[in-house]
């Protein structure tokens, strides 16, 4: 039974998000409308540019829409978080394609970026490896405050435990994670000098 609209005004986020996966247009408009700046800023600090971060907020909102009636979204915050950083990413791959294959030649002929971009790749690809070898949890609150960007209070609310044990399990990954990156730049520089 779908609430009536003037009560949808003050409803949570989670009955707009029933509402939504029922197909309520105005439950989606306010949803929009509440989170739609939020969005916008994650995609801005990122790629800088208004236009590019107003489309990755539309495309967020439009996929958000497509979606209603499949798997229900438990925290929205977080949801379009994701959303975000992953219209990021997929607006850094477009571009990235557009400039590899202008300078496909250019890259033959400068085998120092091409080198360059193989090591960049190969320390991505290892540094989610590191992450992966975190225990769960500190894996679970690293990934939502890194990737996700939310802040400490939010993860603690979303998790159900306190911000100052989310601090600390972020302060051992780090640690972890610092220790065994140190790791990887030695042996990469001791590698690299035997070439």
């Amino acid at each position: 039974m779908r609430m009536a609209v003037e009560n949808l005004h003050e409803a949570e986020d989670s009955e707009l998000l029933n509402e939504l996966a029922n197909g309520n247009r105005t439950a989606f408009d306010l949803l929009y409308n509440r989170h739609w700046k939020m969005v916008f800023d994650a995609a801005y600090k990122r790629v800088e540019s208004v236009d590019d971060a107003k489309d990755i907020a539309q495309e967020v909102f439009v996929q958000l829409w497509q979606r209603r009636t499949k798997s229900p979204i438990k925290q929205i915050k977080s949801y379009l978080f994701v959303a975000a950083r992953n219209g990021v990413f997929k607006h850094f791959e477009q571009s990235n394609k557009f400039v590899s294959n202008a300078d496909a030649a250019h890259e033959e002929q400068d085998p120092i970026h091409a080198d360059q971009h193989l090591l960049y790749k190969e320390f991505v690809e290892s540094f989610a490896q590191l992450v992966a070898t975190l225990p769960p949890q500190q894996q679970q609150i690293f990934k939502m405050r890194f990737e996700q960007d939310m802040s400490s209070q939010e993860i603690a609310e979303a998790l159900g435990i306190s911000p100052k044990t989310v601090r600390n399990l972020l302060g051992r990954s780090l640690a972890t994670l610092r220790a065994s990156l140190f790791t990887f730049f030695v042996v990469g520089y001791y590698l690299s000098s035997l070439r």
